[in-house]
């Protein structure tokens, strides 16, 4: 309730609606979860929306408030794969892209919010190491999960790919040592571009 930016807490937003919305959202989840098959509704259900789940419900107060984020963006690409005919897992360097860039996201996500989540008790890593490691960490990890998911495709990368790259490594230099909100503009970018690697991987 300290919280005076969310309209939750502060009751612009009535209470009934996320209600509602939540219902919708879990039954949506599970119906869309079954269509795909049981192997991919199974790991959406337990790794994926279990893991957001996790956090909500304590873990993003701890040390371990990254776990949650790796297990549910490493499992998303095998969701999609588990529903192939016939169903495999994605190989492991989609699965450790995805883990990368959910940490990465975890750490970008939380930077804004720093002080806020201090004054409520809710000190994940991003809090306890701090906002420039925060950040730092989080060029690093957007980056390996742009190299995996350029590197990890059987056959040569495409040009497009390695310019992708490259563009990478450039807004990872802002990332580290930009000005204002400058760094946080440029590892979102990173985070746009490792989807679209990853989407077209």
């Amino acid at each position: 309730m300290d919280r005076t930016d969310k309209p939750l807490a502060v009751g612009t937003l009535p209470v009934g609606w996320v209600a509602r919305a939540l219902v919708v959202a879990a039954l949506a989840s599970l119906v869309l979860s079954a269509l795909a098959g049981w192997r991919s509704a199974l790991v959406n259900v337990v790794l994926a929306t279990g893991a957001g789940h996790a956090y909500n419900v304590g873990l993003k107060a701890t040390p371990w408030s990254w776990v949650p984020y790796t297990c549910g963006f490493g499992m998303l690409p095998s969701v999609v794969t588990l529903a192939a005919s016939p169903p495999h897992w994605a190989p492991w360097w989609m699965t450790a892209a995805g883990a990368a860039l959910g940490v990465g996201a975890h750490l970008l996500n939380a930077l804004p919010d720093l002080a806020d989540d201090e004054v409520t008790g809710v000190r994940g890593l991003p809090h306890r190491i701090g906002e420039r490691p925060s950040r730092a960490l989080a060029a690093a990890l957007l980056t390996a999960a742009s190299a995996l998911a350029v590197a990890g495709p059987a056959g040569s990368p495409p040009a497009w790919a390695w310019t992708a790259l490259a563009l990478v490594t450039v807004l990872a230099v802002l990332t580290w040592f930009g000005r204002g909100r400058t760094p946080f503009r440029a590892a979102v970018t990173i985070a746009l571009l490792d989807v679209v690697l990853l989407t077209v991987a």
